[in-house]
């Protein structure tokens, strides 16, 4: 730690530090030495001088600083990323090992890696490089992959605005092993999906959503369903496979409603179940309303709403709208899953 440059953070970024959040923002650094460079490896210092924890360095965000560890003494090498990705991996459970299923493995600061996201279908590692500390590390972190999990191929699908926000271009391709095929046939349960992990959104999947599809399945049986923002349909087909008894899916990309139709076919399941509606979102929520239609689950997951500070109360707006009148939506008893992923 002695040899790290040392970044002094305001009182405010100290009570943050307190709690444990990761980020340190731009407004709670007191003083830091000239010519940083992105991705560089800094301790982070109280007023005293004291060290607090060690971070990587993002000159180009608003999140300054992400939280390596809060151990000051830690060293920051190649050891550090294996102890990190075996850690994660084991907290996967079960769902890491599946060798015909597909998990999400490492959750980014959740798991200790700040802006790393590891999603595995099958054998191969697909992965998102969002934050300027784990893009400095990337080549060790592949390494350590590799070593730890053996897979065919590791591909990356850092396509996403996001790294503009930390001065990083947007990346694909193959980054170890052997090219991938075009489309990965997955299964989670007694559903399974063929993903497109090039073409898709995100890694190709949302796989941070695993667990809550599998709840859905359990709670579909005999109801009539409603999917918003419904993408290709995973929950969707998880309502089919449990047995509802109707599913209404309302999404805007009609390339995304054609790939739900050949996720129904994969399953063999009755098309004459799924009704799909290539509309907006709002102007559809509000046309069921009006035919006072009822749903027994209806299911909301949008895409990010707030993209900035400055398009916070919009967003809010928008998610307030969705949520009332889902609410609207549902019969007696119903239920409503609702998700956000703006940060």
């Amino acid at each position: 730690m002695a040899d790290l440059p040392s970044v002094r953070i305001t009182p405010g970024g100290e009570r943050a530090l307190a709690r444990r959040h990761p980020w340190i923002f731009s407004g709670a650094i007191a003083a830091a030495p000239a010519g940083l460079a992105s991705g560089d490896t800094v301790a982070i210092c109280d007023s005293r001088r004291q060290a607090l924890a060690i971070a990587s360095w993002s000159p180009r965000s608003q999140i300054r600083a992400r939280v390596w560890t809060f151990d000051p003494q830690a060293a920051i090498d190649p050891a550090f990323f294996r102890g990190r990705i075996d850690r994660a991996v084991a907290g996967r459970g079960n769902n890491a090992a599946d060798p015909s299923g597909a998990c999400r493995l490492i959750y980014g600061e959740s798991d200790g890696l700040p802006g790393l996201i590891v999603d595995r279908y099958r054998d191969v590692l697909v992965c998102q490089f969002l934050a300027a500390g784990v893009e400095r590390w990337r080549g060790e972190i592949v390494d350590q992959l590799w070593e730890a999990l053996s897979p065919s191929s590791i591909y990356e699908r850092s396509d996403v605005d996001v790294r503009s926000k930390e001065g990083l271009a947007e990346v694909t391709g193959l980054l170890r092993g052997e090219e991938p095929p075009d489309r990965l046939e997955i299964a989670e349960g007694s559903v399974r999906f063929s993903v497109d992990i090039r073409g898709g959104h995100k890694t190709g999947f949302y796989l941070d959503q695993r667990p809550n599809r599998e709840r859905f399945l359990e709670l579909a049986r005999g109801a009539r369903v409603l999917d918003v923002f419904s993408y290709t349909g995973g929950f969707a087909l998880a309502a089919l496979a449990g047995g509802a008894e109707q599913v209404v899916q309302i999404e805007s990309s009609k390339s995304a409603l054609e790939e739900t139709r050949r996720q129904v076919e994969l399953n063999g399941l009755d098309p004459q179940r799924l009704i799909q509606n290539e509309d907006n979102a709002f102007g559809d929520l509000r046309r069921l309303v009006k035919e006072e239609q009822r749903f027994d689950i209806v299911v909301l997951d949008p895409p990010k709403f707030v993209t900035s500070r400055s398009k916070l109360d919009a967003g809010a707006r928008g998610y307030k709208d969705i949520n009332r009148l889902a609410f609207h939506l549902l019969r007696p008893g119903g239920l409503l899953f609702t998700f956000s992923c703006s940060g």
